[in-house]
């Protein structure tokens, strides 16, 4: 099977500028182009559609209503963290198109059963139309074991600082009494306001101890996770993250919190920790625990390992798509 990877927006940077903006309609209209000529090729096509909220709705509402005029079968895969919520904060009309253009796709996946449950209700989509499809990422071949006893125990956060990420009570929770005399050391990798949560952490009396490297590359973040113990994403708000697969991957113990499809993810005591989201006591008992108890860590270092290998590897994940696409394609419906 091959396949061919359109890119409907333009990179990231484009900003919203005036010149940013015809760039990006540039790269729908060619996105548009593509799909027509596929339609015309001899080989059978099917469309896979990744959408999210905000503009990408509208960009994959330009590129469903060509695929309809032409007659191109697609797909819909959602990766929102709530495309619920993002749903029903339009208006009528939006939604009536949403609604429209989840109707007509051959398949809808998502991320976690959270997302399949809200969506088949909101939509009216057949039971058989939506499937869960977890994320997954790539196999780093991890240094294993981890040998960190008599060490600080190193915590590591991937993702966009900011409140959705928990990023303030992960900053609260490390400033804890419960974590003063503890050995422990923090990276909080990623973009956003760091200026902010550098002050913040300043102010909590905890700067020494944690590092903001910034926004990492692949190889950055690789060597980030060698040099962890733990994964610690306290989020308010998610679909699946990356960042749980990553620490998964690398056989790192996670602390996360039980939102979007997390639950689905880590097995609690097996394979990492779960906290309420937005509860800093709790967060903070769940960092000295781990801190103070390394065979606790261990063992869940070795559970999250096993968890990815078994589920979440992206050669399993790639197996499921391409059996999923050559079942669209054999369907003549």
């Amino acid at each position: 099977m091959e396949y061919s990877v359109v890119d409907s927006r333009g990179p990231w940077f484009l900003g919203a500028s005036r010149r940013h903006v015809v760039l990006a309609i540039l790269y729908l209209a060619t996105s548009c182009v593509k799909l027509i000529q596929a339609r015309v090729s001899p080989v059978r096509t099917v469309a896979h559609i990744n959408i999210t909220g905000r503009g990408s709705t509208i960009r994959k509402a330009v590129l469903v209503a060509v695929a309809q005029a032409i007659g191109l079968r697609y797909l819909l895969h959602v990766h929102d963290y709530d495309y619920a919520a993002e749903y029903n904060r339009h208006g009528w009309l939006l939604k009536a198109v949403i609604r429209r253009i989840f109707r007509k796709a051959r398949k809808v996946l998502v991320l976690g059963a959270r997302d399949r449950q809200s969506l088949s209700h909101l939509l009216n989509l057949a039971p058989d139309q939506i499937s869960v499809l977890h994320n997954a990422v790539p196999d780093p071949q991890p240094r294993l074991p981890r040998h960190s006893q008599g060490e600080p125990c190193q915590f590591l956060f991937l993702g966009h600082l900011s409140a959705r990420k928990g990023v303030p009570e992960l900053l609260h929770a490390l400033a804890s009494p419960l974590l003063a005399a503890a050995r422990w050391r923090a990276t909080l990798a990623g973009g956003g306001p760091i200026d902010e949560f550098q002050h913040l952490a300043a102010d909590l009396g905890i700067s020494e101890r944690v590092t903001f490297p910034g926004w990492l590359d692949q190889a950055a973040v690789k060597a980030a996770c060698d040099d962890a113990d733990v994964l610690v994403l306290p989020s308010h708000a998610e679909g699946l993250a990356m960042a749980i697969l990553e620490g998964l991957s690398h056989g790192l113990a996670v602390i996360a919190t039980p939102v979007g499809a997390h639950t689905e993810v880590i097995e609690p005591d097996v394979s990492g920790i779960l906290v309420p989201p937005g509860d800093v006591d709790a967060l903070a008992a769940s960092l000295l625990k781990i801190i103070e108890n390394e065979e606790l860590r261990s063992r869940l270092q070795t559970g999250a390992r096993r968890r990815f290998t078994e589920k979440f590897d992206i050669r399993v994940y790639a197996m499921k798509l391409s059996s999923l696409h050559a079942a669209l394609l054999a369907d003549e419906k």
